[in-house]
């Protein structure tokens, strides 16, 4: 499947790399990310005499370069100012080339979102989201506004995720915090029972090695922990040994957008993933696809990995306000690329399903 519009962003954010001043190069920014979160394929936008439609944020000179990628899958003013840039410069580029790969463009997830996929989740199936954050840490959406959010979307169940003390830099939560936010959830549990269930989740740190940043007693208190990295993400040596270690851990629950990878910008860690997902799976534990478009993590080709290992999945959106709750989709698209048996996804389980096997988590071995 052609994304056309990841395609033409990325010639927009080579432009912007070589962009000696700083406003040219946060406008040719902007103007990529504008093609990455366009509906619709910007092929589409084309007027019959062959210009653009006008598009928030895409300028003249952006608009040139998308005329000629649209015209020739390539462009000669990008490629004309790539080689005319620094060897360090080009290095970069090449670089983060390699860091965009299978990232899709909201047109390319909704796309996937239509296509037939018989045994695969459907928006209609998912019941939950269990990674987003509040304001209790670094979001900036309540707890209040999470379960009306989820309302809004038909689910009848989400955790809230806040970050553990482990990372502070994201305000992450003490266990005194933990305790006056689990009193808030319990009364809003009470106020919304029979509509909505807010469960009572952390985001834990794993360390470097493998260990979580929470003891024992402490994950116990929570019904969802997921695990993730949040440090040497631009690390190349082997991180198999940390990643199995975390699913290993007695009460972790997901394994949070596994790898940390970030769009044009960092590889993530680097794993024997086979490995991991074979750990993962024998654990019990779900492998997450987040969805926010920057992370992507899981996508849906080492989901594929995944799958044959025999792993359960998380269809997350890591949202961290109420308009980001859109993200899960594309974590979804990915699924259905994937073709996740809609079973496996514990997002599409019923409340009472998916407490069993978090209780089940909480008592491993």
């Amino acid at each position: 499947m052609r994304d056309i519009n990841s395609e033409v962003a990325g010639w927009l954010r080579d432009l912007a790399f070589v962009q000696k001043a700083p406003p040219s190069r946060w406008g040719y920014k902007r103007a990529a990310s504008a093609v990455l979160y366009l509906p619709v394929p910007i092929d589409t936008l084309l007027n019959p005499d062959g210009t653009l439609q006008k598009i928030p944020q895409i300028g003249p000179a952006s608009t040139r370069v998308i005329l000629e990628v649209l015209r020739d899958s390539s462009s000669p003013i990008v490629d004309g100012a790539v080689e005319a840039a620094e060897p360090k410069i080009r290095a970069d580029i090449l670089r983060r080339r390699g860091l965009r790969s299978n990232f899709l463009s909201r047109a390319a997830a909704e796309a996937a979102m239509r296509m037939p996929a018989p045994g695969v989740p459907a928006r209609s199936d998912v019941r939950c989201d269990l990674q987003m954050h509040s304001d209790w840490s670094d979001g900036g959406q309540t707890l209040e506004e999470i379960i009306e959010t989820g309302i809004s979307r038909a689910y009848t169940h989400s955790a809230v995720t806040d970050h553990s003390y482990g990372l502070p830099i994201a305000g992450g939560l003490s266990m005194e915090r933990v305790a006056a936010q689990h009193q808030e959830i319990d009364r809003l549990n009470a106020k919304y029972d029979g509509r909505f269930r807010l469960l009572k989740g952390i985001e834990a740190n794993i360390r470097a090695d493998g260990s979580v940043d929470m003891t024992q007693s402490e994950l116990t208190q929570m019904e969802i922990v997921v695990a993730a990295p949040h440090s040497a993400l631009r690390c190349s040596a082997d991180q198999t040994p940390r990643m199995i270690g975390a699913v290993q851990t007695t009460g972790v629950h997901i394994l949070g957008h596994p790898r940390g990878r970030m769009y044009g910008s960092r590889p993530g860690v680097t794993a024997e993933w086979e490995r991991v997902f074979v750990a993962a799976a024998r654990a019990g534990v779900a492998i997450e696809l987040d969805g926010d478009p920057s992370r992507q993590d899981l996508d849906f080709e080492l989901a594929g990995m995944a799958i044959q290992s025999g792993c359960l999945f998380a269809i997350d959106s890591d949202a961290h306000g109420t308009d980001q709750w859109w993200y899960a989709e594309t974590a979804l698209a990915h699924a259905r690329l994937a073709g996740i048996p809609r079973e496996r996804v514990i997002n599409c389980w019923p409340l009472a399903k998916l407490l069993d096997w978090a209780e089940q988590r909480c008592r491993a071995a």
